[in-house]
């Protein structure tokens, strides 16, 4: 006698998994705020990676504005590893990798920007998921900014909240004449998996004294 078997009794089937996200950022707004995005910018801000894992972006600095103050400061945080452009080229390539950090709960960021002349500028942050705002970026030799995330006409934004210089556990807030003044990263979905990556700095004095902007794709999957 035959006797009918169900396919998944004569093959071992294993539903799907649902794709775990990543929550940190997305933890970081109101939920109404966070849903407000576009789909690729909340795609992007909780694609899960294993540690020690990098997803690329590649791209071009499209715009560029230094002032002389601004010039100032950025070859003054030379100092503590140059976080700031150092040039005002536009048209040269970009690379920015984010790579998972284990040891600290954290990602690393690393930014490249071709120059014209000499060799490329290469930046290195780190993001924690820490401090007073939820998120904090370090930049080198114990100097770090907390940051708060904002959603504006569906436009991500992450602007400072105060700079610090942590010494093993302690930490002490920088007075305002110490730090470059006021920063603005946005980040806007432009379509076609481009999206714009820009950077603004303004001092309570000297008003926008660096502001810079780049265009990237996604380069890994």
């Amino acid at each position: 006698m035959l006797r009918s078997v169900r396919l998944d009794d004569a093959f071992d089937v294993v539903a799907p998994q649902p794709v775990l996200e990543d929550l940190r950022f997305r933890t970081l707004l109101p939920r109404a705020d966070w849903d407000a995005l576009p789909a690729p910018v909340r795609r992007r801000f909780s694609k899960r990676l294993s540690a020690g894992d990098s997803v690329v972006y590649v791209g071009e600095v499209v715009r560029t504005r230094i002032t002389r103050m601004g010039r100032v400061f950025a070859q003054a945080a030379r100092l503590i590893g140059g976080p700031l452009p150092l040039g005002a080229d536009i048209g040269v390539p970009a690379v920015v990798t984010v790579t998972e950090d284990r040891a600290s709960g954290g990602q690393v960021w690393t930014r490249l920007y071709a120059r014209r002349g000499g060799f490329p500028q290469v930046i290195h942050s780190a993001k924690r998921f820490a401090g007073p705002t939820g998120l904090e970026e370090h930049v080198g030799r114990g100097i770090g900014m907390a940051l708060r995330v904002a959603v504006e006409d569906g436009v991500l934004k992450f602007r400072s909240a105060g700079y610090f210089l942590a010494l093993g556990r302690m930490r002490l807030t920088l007075p305002r004449w110490a730090v470059p003044g006021d920063l603005t990263v946005t980040h806007a979905e432009l379509g076609e998996g481009r999206f714009l990556f820009a950077l603004d700095i303004v001092h309570p004095l000297f008003g926008a004294i660096i502001h810079q902007a780049a265009i990237f794709n996604e380069a890994t999957p």
